[in-house]
């Protein structure tokens, strides 16, 4: 990943309290793509495999019984299924045309032991959507 990279995911909050080579371990794990509006980016049921880290653009989180959720720059889906070992618990559909970063499960995994500061912002930023003041 090239450094315009690098400065796009130091601006996404959950990430911002890393230092250089905590950044430089994300990046060399993080893969970027880019998804048009109505692309599937997860199915309930699934097993989770992996983090999306929204960069540009927006996600719709459905989950049954719940009002859908819209996500936008700097915000992650797919956690929760990764973190507990159990399958993906929302439809995540891509809201507008956007760019991101997908990390996948067992490189989060190495990330998180290194790195204890993406957990603990992982952890703050899903208190906050549990309790709705996300």
């Amino acid at each position: 990943m090239g450094s315009h990279t690098l400065e796009r995911l130091r601006r996404v909050p959950l990430f911002a309290d890393l230092d250089a080579d905590g950044l430089d371990r994300l990046a060399s794990i993080a893969n970027e793509f880019e998804a048009p509006a109505g692309h599937v980016l997860m199915e309930r049921g699934q097993a989770g495999t992996g983090v999306f880290i929204v960069e540009e653009g927006t996600v719709r989180v459905e989950v049954p019984g719940d009002e859908d959720v819209v996500l936008g720059p700097g915000e992650f889906v797919g956690e929760l299924s990764v973190l507990a070992d159990t399958p993906r618990t929302a439809r995540v559909v891509v809201d507008t045309d956007m760019s991101g970063v997908a990390i996948r499960r067992q490189d989060l995994d190495a990330l998180l032991l290194e790195e204890p500061t993406i957990a603990v912002g992982m952890l703050r930023a899903l208190a906050r959507r549990f309790v709705g003041h996300d």
